[in-house]
């Protein structure tokens, strides 16, 4: 006869419920860290000039997804290395890989929605000439993210940062 230990029924369900919990932490801090950044790029733009530009929309959706597809690989990563550390530490380190890395996310899809313009114009997927194309395409897009693209985020990204940043040093998971 099978027998079956309900204890291990109630550990199972207690680890699904865990993971579930932290899934849904996650997915709710990467929308709200992909808000923060679009309002910083809107904000930024409506200091500059008004929202008077053609691309808002599409800036604005760079900047959330920037925001939005960095969260969930630098937070839990974050998390990993900066266990067992004092909060200053982990304040620094979360204020520098959300910093680095939601530029360096935000960059990369600035160069990805750049190449796909520039696309019509390049020679055919695959050959040399296609692959010089493609890394200095994208090696200008990033420049020019640089230069333009990163002023966006001041002043209301580098608040967000500093809140978000002390918020996740002081919580303990």
């Amino acid at each position: 006869m099978d027998r079956t230990n309900p204890t291990h029924i109630f550990s199972a369900t207690a680890r699904t419920r865990s993971v579930a919990s932290y899934c849904l932490e996650v997915f709710r801090g990467a929308i709200g860290w992909g808000m923060a950044m679009s309002a910083s790029a809107l904000t930024a733009l409506y200091l500059r000039n008004g929202l008077l530009t053609s691309h808002v929309t599409a800036l604005t959706l760079v900047y959330f997804f920037g925001g939005a597809l960095s969260w969930p690989i630098l937070v839990p990563l974050a998390r990993r290395f900066t266990r067992y550390r004092p909060t200053s530490a982990r304040f620094a380190a979360f204020f520098l890989v959300l910093a680095i890395g939601t530029a360096a996310m935000t960059a990369f899809l600035f160069a990805m929605d750049y190449r796909w313009f520039y696309s019509r114009w390049h020679a055919p997927f695959g050959s040399l000439i296609w692959t010089f194309q493609f890394l200095f395409t994208g090696a200008s897009a990033v420049y020019q993210f640089a230069v333009l693209g990163l002023t966006l985020f001041l002043p209301l990204g580098l608040l967000c940062l500093i809140a978000v940043s002390a918020y996740l040093a002081r919580q303990v998971r």
